[in-house]
């Protein structure tokens, strides 16, 4: 029977993201936050799999005290239990610390033949953590998984890249990051939510990691994205082509 660990990140929810007027500055302190989006499909492949093979899924997220308020979503969501790995540095990570804090928690607290992580998060979106996960545990892993199917002691996963399907076996325990048309995220009803209040949390606290978790790079600020437009325009005779090419010398770009 499987034992399955999914990973999810507590997160901004984007709809609430505001920008100061004048300037590129985020505007945050209004904002709520919600369980990463690509994790909601993670967490139900895992629940899938269980739900096919037997076993067991627990679900893992690291992050400051006030990502507590997550668990009884995820739980809601098929889990039968949830490893919550937090302390008050652990609000603004990077990738590497990250993967890192998960590695560190993983080896010391859970035994796992299979890890699901999401292609990436709703907020960096770097794509690291599944693939630095991987390597910290020292197991083989694959991303851009479509679908996945388990078979003896290994699973077939289905790859969608740019110019088509590749199809690997890798031998358990192993992880795959899943992209969203993996599956349909459930919706939890209220007999969901009322059972996840009953589910079993364990807290992981830095100090019982007993190591720290330096960043390879540092985020300074984040900034919201802009478009500008040069409004040149040319006519559709030779007699611009000059112009055009003069532009594009200058400015290095035109849109």
């Amino acid at each position: 029977m499987l034992r399955i660990i999914t990973c999810f990140k507590w997160v901004i929810d984007q709809a609430d993201i505001k920008t100061s007027p004048g300037s590129r500055e985020l505007l945050l302190d209004r904002a709520s936050y919600r369980i990463s989006d690509y994790d909601r499909f993670a967490i139900e492949e895992a629940v899938s799999l269980q739900e096919q093979h037997g076993g067991s899924t627990a679900a893992i997220t690291v992050g400051s005290p006030a990502a507590r308020k997550s668990l009884k979503d995820v739980l809601s969501r098929g889990p039968e239990k949830a490893y919550f790995v937090n302390d008050p540095s652990f609000d603004t990570l990077e990738p590497s610390q990250t993967a890192s804090i998960l590695a560190s928690a993983i080896r010391s607290q859970l035994e796992y033949d299979l890890i699901i992580c999401g292609e990436g998060s709703g907020d960096l979106y770097a794509q690291q953590v599944g693939p630095r996960l991987a390597e910290a545990l020292n197991i083989p892993m694959t991303t851009c998984v479509s679908k996945l199917t388990v078979y003896g002691t290994q699973i077939i996963a289905e790859r969608k890249l740019d110019d088509g399907i590749e199809v690997v076996a890798i031998p358990l325990p192993a992880l795959v990051t899943v992209l969203p048309e993996i599956n349909t995220p459930r919706i939890p009803g209220l007999k969901d939510t009322l059972a996840a209040s009953k589910k079993p949390v364990v807290d992981i606290k830095a100090t019982d990691l007993g190591q720290s978790f330096e960043p390879c790079l540092q985020t300074i600020t984040i900034l919201a994205s802009s478009m500008e437009r040069n409004g040149v325009k040319f006519s559709a005779d030779g007699a611009d082509i000059r112009k055009f090419v003069e532009v594009i010398l200058k400015t290095g770009n035109i849109s």
